[in-house]
């Protein structure tokens, strides 16, 4: 992989939030109100800590985050998890980071007694290449649910079992 170590922490830290803020928003792929939210998890995760439910892994090289995800287990079930995020910055994307910070997320999970991971992502155009990331790293589509975000945006849900 060019430019740098990358290493993992799963310690959410106070800048954490900014830190999230700017890797999210470099993509130019998402939405402010979906930014927010994004920072609203690591805001619940400093809260509430572990009993958040909410469990992040940040990437970084060269001292600064240059990735993250944020991952849970789903309320009512017994070893279901959502992927939440999964975000590179514009500058590491085709690095391997996602690749990583995904195998990582998934050998947690199972740690943790998950079984499943669902991701869900939008059916516009510009996320044909994230459809794909998760096809190729063995997740199945289970469900498209039309309309979902917008009128012609669907909600793909995607799922593989660990």
């Amino acid at each position: 992989m060019s430019g740098g170590q990358v290493g993992f922490r799963d310690t959410v830290r106070e800048g954490d939030t900014e830190i999230v803020r700017g890797i999210t928003e470099s993509t130019g792929f998402f939405y402010p109100e979906e930014v927010d939210t994004a920072v609203e998890l690591v805001e619940e995760r400093l809260a509430k800590g572990p009993r958040s439910g909410y469990h992040f892994l940040f990437a970084e090289a060269g001292g600064r985050a240059v990735g993250y995800c944020s991952f849970g287990p789903i309320a009512c079930t017994k070893a279901s998890f959502d992927m939440y995020w999964i975000v590179v910055t514009r500058d590491f994307r085709g690095r391997g980071v996602g690749t990583r910070l995904l195998e990582e997320s998934e050998r947690v999970i199972a740690s943790l007694g998950g079984k499943r991971i669902y991701v869900e992502t939008s059916s516009r155009s510009q996320y044909d290449p994230t459809r794909a990331f998760y096809s190729a790293r063995g997740y199945a589509k289970a469900a498209v649910l039309e309309d979902f975000y917008g009128p012609g945006d669907a909600k793909v849900v995607y799922c593989k079992v660990v």
